[in-house]
């Protein structure tokens, strides 16, 4: 068994969608009262669905975004706003 690794890679207009997405749902979050943080990684964890409200449409959106999409798109986030 080989031991490489895989490249991962998002487009940019793909990228764009799952950053507007994620704004989208964050704000559906704070409306209802939920801290947009424990839900959403509730939901990368668990992939279960009902850790997103359906306020504003946000179980669906969120569901239009693959688990590992919204990993990258955290980590990039996080690494840019440290300066790396």
């Amino acid at each position: 068994m080989e031991n490489s690794t895989v490249q991962f890679s998002l487009d940019n207009d793909r990228e764009k969608a799952i950053q507007d997405i994620i704004r989208e749902v964050n704000a559906a979050l704070l409306e209802k009262g939920y801290n947009p943080i424990n839900q959403l990684l509730g939901y990368i964890m668990s992939g279960d669905p009902t850790y997103i409200t359906s306020h504003k449409n946000a179980r669906a959106l969120i569901r239009r975004v693959e688990r590992d999409e919204l990993i990258e798109e955290c980590i990039k986030a996080y690494l840019k706003s440290i300066g790396l």
